[in-house]
């Protein structure tokens, strides 16, 4: 007989659903207890897919008292009644909020959740002012059930995050947005918990500015797992998962977490956390039976891409980062910080805190997210266009492992033939940003910028059979750069090395906007 098949919830953010259809559930009701007892409003920052949406499900089951869909799991055995509390789940997720002219997307979303319980409760608000019926129907809630309302609210800022790239829209919705949320201040008598979920924290939006007592607790060490799968639940809840896949790849089990870990773990949301695991990418691989750079696929929002090619941005010390708490935790839309975006758009981590002084070190989290990563970036940097990447990378590798120096350099000169014409910074930079992207998408041992006793390699490229050493100049010569290799003697570290060392001297013009000479010589 085969094997029962697991029901993987590929997408599934309905925790009722997921319960009556018999999906596998990784249990998080253990934080349900602390937060009942905890503030009267909480705020959760984590990226896209890593189940913001089911935990906020599984509250609205939980404050409705649907104790049934809870039975074998920890919250079943917490000291609670299970009556049932008004709740309000306002949904912000459906709308992109980047095409109406008139803002009405955002206020049809809240205009169809008022409804549903103004109809149920037989009331018509004496004011057709959208906040206005918020503050009427809270209240109303309240007085029908004699309890507190909980009002659940799911991707909170994502008009705001969809426009960041366009003040007026941002502004715009900003103000709608803070006269919906000044209810949270102003209704407190009659709420019982307030519960956002999203990406960022804005500052300037008066659910932040207007509420002293909220519990951001998105670096909270005691929530860092609220989101996502540790270790520990990977080898508990997806055994089956793992022997399907050690077993297809003939693989130990062992050695099947130790290569989910390389491609998906790795990401930290506190300055003590474990390893948590993308949920949607591991979800993905135990269902599909196979790896792949899931999490990427379901798309990048286009703001990162926009907001790096405004910003004179050094890539190699971005994804290397060292920022404080602040700078992580919101975005401001007069002041972005490219640390910020990458943080919580989930290209970057937190890989150790300092805490001496009090500063984050960040770095990309997985295998998954640097190819995703570098890929998404290239066409910005580069004349290729997306679908060109993969089969441009596996012939560059197939050049570089051969030592066929020629004919990669010739590649490169005709990736960036036309480079940079809508770039904004420093072309220099943006040579070097570009040859790192290429680099690091060969899944090669690369460095840029590395360091030897009175010199720096601008790229240096680690195979099986060869150490390629490359100096860039610009608007130099190529000879200029070769023999700066050889003087500053930047072969010397590998002299005992078994590997043929190549030096390449690289000139890029800024008139033939390209990549116009190279040299070549065996150290």
């Amino acid at each position: 007989m085969g094997r029962k098949a697991v029901k993987y919830p590929i997408g599934q953010q309905s925790f009722e659903v997921l319960r009556k259809g018999g999906y596998l559930y990784v249990d998080k009701t253990m934080y349900l207890n602390e937060i009942v007892n905890g503030s009267q409003y909480y705020f959760l920052g984590r990226p896209r897919r890593f189940g913001k949406s089911l935990f906020l499900s599984i509250m609205q089951a939980f404050f409705e008292g649907k104790r049934e869909f809870f039975k074998g799991l920890h919250a079943d055995s917490m000291d609670w009644d299970w009556e049932p509390y008004p709740v309000i789940y306002l949904d912000l997720n459906p709308q992109r909020y980047q095409e109406d002219a008139d803002f009405s997307d955002l206020d049809i979303i809240v205009d169809e959740t008022l409804k549903i319980h103004e109809e149920r409760l037989e009331i018509t608000s004496p004011n057709e002012n959208l906040s206005a019926r918020f503050s009427f129907l809270i209240r109303k809630l309240s007085e029908a059930t004699g309890k507190g309302v909980v009002i659940l609210v799911d991707e909170y800022d994502k008009p705001l995050v969809n426009n960041i790239n366009d003040r007026q829209r941002f502004i715009t919705y900003r103000n709608k947005l803070a006269a919906l949320y000044s209810n949270f201040k102003s209704s407190v008598p009659y709420l019982r918990l307030v519960f956002l979920s999203g990406v960022s924290r804005f500052g300037k939006l008066s659910v932040f500015s207007g509420l002293n007592n909220i519990s951001d607790i998105s670096f909270d060490e005691d929530y860092s797992a609220v989101c996502g799968i540790t270790e520990e639940e990977l080898i508990e809840n997806f055994k089956e998962g793992i022997n399907v896949l050690a077993e297809k790849y003939k693989r130990t089990p062992e050695q099947e977490i130790a290569m989910l870990k390389r491609h998906y773990d790795g990401y930290h949301f506190s300055e003590v956390c474990p390893d948590v695991y993308n949920p949607f990418s591991l979800l993905q691989v135990f269902a599909k039976r196979n790896y792949s750079n899931f999490w990427i696929s379901s798309g990048t929002p286009t703001l990162l891409g926009e907001q790096l090619k405004r910003m004179d941005s050094d890539l190699e010390e971005v994804i290397h980062s060292i920022c404080d708490k602040n700078t992580l935790e919101g975005l401001d839309i007069d002041n972005i910080s490219v640390e910020a975006l990458l943080y919580q758009t989930d290209y970057l981590t937190i890989k150790k805190y300092e805490e001496d002084f009090s500063l984050y070190y960040l770095g990309l989290p997985n295998e998954e997210v640097k190819k995703g990563f570098f890929e998404f970036l290239l066409p910005y940097y580069s004349s290729l266009s997306k679908a060109k990447v993969a089969p441009f990378i596996f012939n560059l590798v197939t050049d570089i492992n051969n030592g066929r120096v020629d004919d990669f350099m010739k590649r490169l000169q005709s990736l960036f033939a036309g480079f940079g014409h809508d770039l904004k910074f420093e072309e220099e930079r943006n040579v070097a940003n570009a040859m790192l992207i290429v680099f690091s998408l060969i899944g090669m041992h690369v460095d840029a910028e590395v360091r030897t006793s009175d010199d720096r390699i601008d790229i240096l490229v680690r195979t099986t059979d060869y150490v390629y050493i490359m100096e860039l100049k610009y608007d130099r010569c190529a000879r200029e750069a070769l023999e700066q290799i050889e003087r500053k003697e930047n072969a010397l570290p590998w002299t005992v090395d078994s590997r043929q060392v190549i030096g390449i001297g690289i000139n890029f013009s800024s008139e033939k906007r390209k990549i116009d000479e190279w040299m070549v010589k065996r150290l």
